[in-house]
């Protein structure tokens, strides 16, 4: 499917809703919520990292692995090894009621989601190893083969898994030296103790995959692509940084300097990369992690962009921050090297949906020589069209921005359009009125709908939105910098099958298409 200009939308897996769901978006829910937004022209859905959070965590970018998907997304009724009869008694009365509390949140209940969904997929396994692992059924050898076939990430996964469990849930950095050091002795030990466990991390992990793919098959038969998200870098306390700490600067602090919403700067408490050391093996796990997103997705957005080119650094024990490398040159010339790999391995695969597989998140403070990297790269960057200002705090016209770029009005950490409007000052206001002829008496949704013909107008090939700019909602994703029970949790007004047979949702969906269309996307 290649498509030179496209519409698409951010909405997270988690913010799905459906009437079978189990109160998050599940992975067999993507072809029913894909075609839905086809209905409002939309033919990408940006989705935002799906892959395994620890226990308390919420934020997509605070994973526990750079490979492993969330068994939280597994469609528990799409599950060969739970036939009703088994579901029903894994959850008992009690649990009934605690799936039915969940899907009436207007929130992700995380904690609620995991622990409910674990303990019916532990039947699931059971039953598996029982009727089929033991039996050595066909069943049991495609397992077999799956683990053999990603074993360069699973077998890390599944045995840090393992090992961080049997530790209360405690991090590796506080673990037993021989464990913390991967002392072959030690790990051998690990497999042999905790084998049930190891299996069920790598059979999840199976099922996890095969929903994947037979989601994204349906999806290409309805010309919808998927747009995924890869975080900068990997969280200290991950099987990533456990089974490859010599890549990581461990000692130093990732974060950002300082700028108009920091004056000293941001500590992200995040491990930065060993970019020499990566280099010595010529980038395998970023190669490796390249080709992984490759396998699912059509496209995909690399975050923080610019830390490839540098990275700011500060030690744990000093307050002082530096760039590393320090030196423009070097910044570009890094850049250039890891970035051209990445790009290089992303060739090996069919091409997605639009002329680029990789997209660069390349807000905040980004250098020209950075820019300019990119575009020799053939890597298209953000148009954000209310930070589209020249000096003079003059909006940029988005009928000249780039071909090779995204164009959008908001992003997964700032407010939807519908909200922000409020926030611009008098001046920002008339200028995007007139930009995109605005009457001073339009309601919420005339001005909205204005707004999005503005975007589509745009030169860039790719424009994106929010499910809630297509639905007229104010509420956001995630507020940076803020810790709360808002945050990472939306979700859907109601059910897609709701929403698709209403007729003020329909009839706004017919009007978004019609720009759509109108716009060549």
């Amino acid at each position: 499917m290649k498509i030179s200009r496209i519409a698409g939308v951010t909405l997270p897996l988690f913010s799905i809703r459906t009437q079978r769901d189990w109160g998050i978006g599940e992975i067999p829910d993507l072809p029913a919520c894909a075609a839905w937004l086809r209905r409002a022209g939309q033919r990408l859905v940006q989705l935002l990292p799906p892959h395994e959070l620890s226990e308390g965590e919420t934020s997509p970018y605070g994973a526990r692995t750079a490979f492993g998907l969330d068994p939280i997304y597994i469609g528990v009724h799409a599950v060969t090894d739970l036939d009703p009869a088994s579901l029903s008694n894994a959850l008992g009365a009690e649990g009934e009621a605690e799936l039915a509390r969940l899907r009436a949140l207007p929130g992700v209940d995380y904690s609620g989601v995991r622990k409910l969904k674990f303990r019916v997929l532990r039947v699931a396994f059971d039953r598996f190893k029982a009727q089929e692992w033991n039996r050595k059924t066909p069943r049991a050898q495609a397992l077999a083969a799956f683990i053999e076939k990603e074993k360069g990430w699973l077998d890390d996964l599944a045995l840090y898994t393992a090992l961080r469990e049997s530790h209360n849930g405690y991090g590796w950095e506080t673990w037993p030296e021989d464990e913390r050091e991967r002392i072959p002795q030690a790990l051998q030990q690990v497999r042999k103790a905790s084998a049930d466990r190891i299996l069920e991390v790598s059979y999840l992990q199976w099922i996890l995959i095969e929903q994947w793919e037979q989601a994204r098959a349906e999806l290409a038969k309805l010309q919808v692509a998927i747009m995924g998200d890869l975080p900068f870098v990997v969280c200290p306390e991950s099987a990533d940084v456990w089974s490859r700490p010599g890549q990581f600067h461990r000692a130093l602090s990732l974060g950002a300097p300082p700028d108009w919403f920091s004056a000293d700067g941001q500590d992200w408490g995040l491990p930065p990369y060993n970019w020499l050391a990566m280099g010595c093996d010529n980038f395998a796990w970023v190669r490796a992690r390249t080709a992984f997103a490759c396998r699912l997705y059509d496209c995909f957005r690399l975050d923080h962009v610019i830390g490839y080119f540098r990275q700011w650094v500060r030690s744990r024990l000093e307050g002082r921050g530096r760039f590393d490398p320090e030196d423009l040159e070097a910044q570009r010339a890094l850049g250039l090297r890891v970035l051209g790999t990445m790009v290089c391995e992303a060739a090996k695969f069919p091409i997605g949906p639009t002329d680029s597989r990789i997209i660069a998140e390349d807000l905040g403070v980004i250098p020209p020589f950075a820019r300019i990297s990119l575009t020799e790269l053939e890597v298209p960057g953000y148009r954000v069209i209310p930070w589209e200002q020249d000096e003079d705090k003059v909006f940029r016209d988005p009928s000249k921005f780039p071909t090779l770029s995204v164009a959008c009005y908001s992003t997964h950490d700032t407010a939807p359009i519908t909200a922000w409007w409020d926030d611009f000052t008098d001046d920002e206001r008339a200028q995007l009125s007139k930009m995109a002829d605005i009457k001073e008496d339009a309601s919420e949704r005339e001005r909205t709908l204005a707004l999005l013909r503005l975007l589509y107008e745009s030169t860039s090939d790719t424009t994106l939105v929010l499910a809630q700019e297509l639905l007229g909602e104010r509420c956001r994703i995630n507020l940076p910098g803020t810790v709360g029970e808002n945050n990472w949790t939306y979700r859907l007004p109601s059910t897609i099958e709701v929403l698709a047979s209403d007729d003020v949702v329909a009839s706004r969906f017919e009007e978004v298409r019609a720009l759509v269309e109108a716009n060549g996307r």
